[in-house]
């Protein structure tokens, strides 16, 4: 007979509040939270709760804060909430063995990458950095390594060519409480699915992303540059400079059948259409949408209209003084 599952939380952001809130819609019961400790955000540094935290606070659920789960008292305090497992999703902090051993189930992850393609901190930019046609979910059994235990269940979705981070990052966390659910109520029914050792020789890296990664290098291809400029939005956001002035690049797209001879970098076309910018292979990326220094993210035709002087074309964008 079913039986629900005394569950306990871990995760941090937008990501892992929406594998919370598919839980908090079954009758699974959320013995506790744990999520990073505030932050401080905005020019005037206030302390900021995580989304995870935010869900929890509205659900009166019970949140824990540490700052690290290798104390010894952290982690009896953990013993104590008596979970049958743990349910990490996007948590950013290590577990460590004592903690994984600790749930009578243990613990199981929501990994946004078909594993063991993309272990690792960015699987969803290094995804469309790379080209990748198709991503999705793991859930798996978690053990000491970086995203190299058991994959209990996945679920595939795949990629557009006109996917940003954001716009994959939000197909991928409602999937993720989907397909946690599956595993989930597979569990409750004493079915659970049997787990599938990943192939080391197969798995990719996904490091963590810099903002010196936003930089736009024109000599590469038209598109490798639109997949950047996807990849890294919402973050880093992709830049160059125009004059001195430093420009950032919200979207763009490769030109299909356009060709030059400019050099990569070299503005060649500024108009309502777009900004026109030569890449390294002789074909041609546009600007669609960009951001001046203390300005807002525009279309470029709105820029165009009142700093024209930026974008002559002839010119070339580079890098930042």
């Amino acid at each position: 007979m079913a039986s629900p599952l005394r569950i306990l939380f871990a995760g941090t952001p937008v990501f892992a509040a929406e594998s919370l809130r598919a839980i908090l819609h079954t009758q699974h019961e959320v013995v506790g939270v744990y999520t990073q400790p505030d932050r401080p955000v905005g020019r005037g540094r206030e302390l900021k709760p995580s989304p995870v935290k935010e869900l929890a606070l509205a659900r009166q659920l019970p949140i824990f804060q540490p700052a690290s789960l290798r104390d010894s008292q952290a982690q009896a305090e953990l013993a104590e909430l008596d979970a049958d497992i743990m349910v990490v999703a996007a948590y950013g902090l290590i577990l460590p063995k004592a903690v994984l051993n600790t749930p009578r189930l243990g613990c199981i992850n929501v990994h946004g990458s078909l594993l063991p393609r993309w272990r690792g901190a960015a699987p969803i930019q290094r995804a469309i950095l790379t080209g990748d046609k198709e991503t999705g979910i793991t859930i798996m059994q978690m053990d000491e390594g970086l995203d190299t235990g058991a994959m209990l269940y996945k679920m595939a979705c795949p990629i557009s060519e006109h996917d940003t981070s954001a716009s994959l990052h939000d197909r991928l966390a409602l999937l993720g409480g989907d397909a946690l659910l599956t595993v989930l109520e597979a569990i409750e029914h004493d079915e659970p699915f049997a787990p599938e050792a990943q192939d080391n020789q197969l798995a990719t890296y996904a490091a963590k992303l810099t903002k010196e990664e936003g930089l736009i290098n024109w000599s590469l291809s038209a598109l490798q540059i639109s997949r950047a400029i996807r990849a890294f939005n919402p973050w880093p956001v992709c830049y160059t400079t125009a004059q001195g002035q430093t420009i950032r690049l919200w979207q763009g797209h490769r030109v299909h059948g356009q060709q030059t001879t400019a050099p990569a970098g070299m503005i060649i076309k500024a108009d309502k259409q777009g900004l026109w910018v030569a890449a390294g292979d002789g074909e041609v990326i546009a600007i669609d949408t960009l951001q001046l220094p203390n300005g807002k993210a525009l279309a470029f035709n709105d820029v165009l209209n009142s700093r024209k002087e930026l974008f002559q074309v002839g010119t070339s964008l580079g890098r930042p003084a």
